[in-house]
């Protein structure tokens, strides 16, 4: 008997992660985003423009930081480093794939209701932050838990913190890290056959390779975090959004099309897909917003961990990087994935396969104007820097997890062995670990999705006084 017929992971991939993703983080995202919407004045629509200059129109402009912190800018670039990631690539395509054109316009709306929520936990984490034994500033959902639902709430706190601390090895770095030595053996292989005799010991230098650069940022803190961020997060993004315009505009006269497939697959997938088996509107709605929220991350309650370090004190105007940081993961760079995908035509035949829902129907897209070696290459540059980001984030936001239940003195050994995981990680076996952290991911929003309600008015109030203030 293999672990995949094993009971205890047939439940885990099985009604745990359906009771956290379809039952629970799915519904809560637009219910939860309706009424912080409504209660909000709909600030993420109402004061869009306002959000992008103050948060977009300040990238370029020298920012100050203090002791303890990090700039604004270099606590969104640290968020989005975790949040554009593989699933920005290999997530939107198996969306796509697995749930037809259709998804990305369900993709799109989880977003549009993600820029109010993940607004509401970044303004939430500043507000109710803390100082650490260090001198740094901590938060997060698990201290906004304690800090604004009060010490009876701790517990509750406690719970994320858990599964943060063990989610960041799955997600956030054996399955970042796999990404990478996939990607590298791929453009081996196109640049030498031989290479395919030796995959194992590609995978695991490259491993090695990241794990070192990995830790020699951690050892810096988080101001080093931020600081390689900051410069690593616009480079990525630049790399990869120039390269998919590129293939969108070879593909032009396929635009108007499919954007038809994305609207019509939303409400009736079988009828763009050439009928594959089993597509169904709840498919392309599950798959669509579940990688929407996988993606950008919005309920999860991990970027406000990041967040929380900046210099900013005033928690409504880093509340206007959340909508920013939506913004960017998904409205840009995931639907510039669908559209290199979709315009290529390299979906076309493979709905439905699970074999075909990732990274290689990603490369046959960009393959179609760079050519099979260029095409891996770029996807391969493009997942080295997204992935890395993530699991400087990722290792970020497990470290202050197992901070909150330990206290200080666990973050050194709990980066040796996030450092040393990254080395393992090139090598496993990543179906069961996306399965597994797949869960993990949905069960951390419960905790922090109960916050956000008990919270909300605190949200509401704090956010309307901050625009009342602009127009005295």
């Amino acid at each position: 008997m293999t672990i995949y017929d094993h009971w205890l992971y047939r439940f885990l991939t099985g009604p745990l992660n359906n009771v956290a993703w379809l039952y629970i983080l799915l519904p809560c995202v637009f219910a939860g985003g309706i009424y912080l919407t409504v209660g909000s004045g709909a600030v993420q629509f109402r004061r869009f423009g306002y959000a992008m200059k103050n948060t977009a129109g300040k990238l370029f402009q020298k920012q100050e930081t203090a002791h303890g912190a990090i700039t604004p800018l270099q606590a969104v670039t640290t968020a989005l480093a975790a949040t554009v990631g593989t699933g920005n690539i290999a997530g939107v395509t198996g969306a796509i794939i697995l749930g037809g054109p259709g998804a990305v316009f369900w993709m799109w709306v989880s977003a549009l209701f993600g820029m109010v929520t993940k607004f509401s936990e970044v303004t939430l984490a500043v507000k109710y932050r803390e100082r650490n034994e260090k001198g740094d500033w901590c938060g997060g959902p698990m201290y906004y838990i304690k800090n604004g639902l009060g010490p009876k709430w701790k517990w509750l706190g406690g719970v994320f913190a858990v599964l943060g601390a063990i989610a960041a090895f799955g997600i956030g770095n054996i399955a970042q890290v796999h990404s990478i030595a996939d990607s590298v053996k791929s453009v081996a292989v196109a640049f030498n056959e031989n290479a395919a005799s030796r995959e194992t010991m590609i995978c695991l230098i490259t491993g090695i390779c990241v794990a070192i650069f990995v830790a020699l940022v951690l050892l810096g803190g988080v101001k080093r975090i931020g600081q390689v961020t900051e410069k690593l997060v616009p480079l990525m993004a630049v790399i990869y959004i120039v390269c998919a315009l590129i293939v969108v505009f070879a593909n032009v006269s396929a635009v108007p099309g499919v954007f038809a497939s994305i609207f019509k697959g939303a409400f009736n997938p079988a009828a763009v897909t050439g009928g594959a088996a089993g597509m169904s509107i709840k498919l392309a709605m599950t798959k669509g917003v579940g990688r929407g929220v996988f993606s950008n991350e919005a309920g999860l309650g991990s970027a406000p961990i990041a967040h929380a370090a900046t210099s900013e004190r005033n928690p409504v105007k880093q509340g206007l990087y959340g909508i920013f940081e939506v913004f960017m993961d998904t409205i840009v760079i995931c639907t510039l994935t669908a559209l290199v995908v979709l315009c290529s035509g390299a979906a076309a035949g493979s709905y439905g396969n699970e074999d075909l829902a990732g990274v290689p129907t990603a490369v046959a897209g960009f393959a179609t104007v760079f050519g099979d070696k260029a095409g891996s290459l770029i996807l391969a540059v493009g997942l080295l820097l997204f992935a890395t980001s993530t699991i400087l984030g990722w290792a970020l936001y497990g470290t202050r997890c197992a901070e909150f239940l330990f206290g200080s003195k666990i973050i050194r050994p709990y980066q040796i062995i996030f450092c040393l995981v990254v080395v393992a990680g090139a090598v496993a076996d990543l179906k069961l670990v996306w399965d597994i952290s797949d869960t993990l991911n949905g069960l951390m929003s419960i905790p922090n999705l109960i916050a956000l309600l008990l919270l909300s008015p605190v949200v509401i109030k704090v956010t309307k006084e901050h625009f009342a203030g602009l127009r005295k």
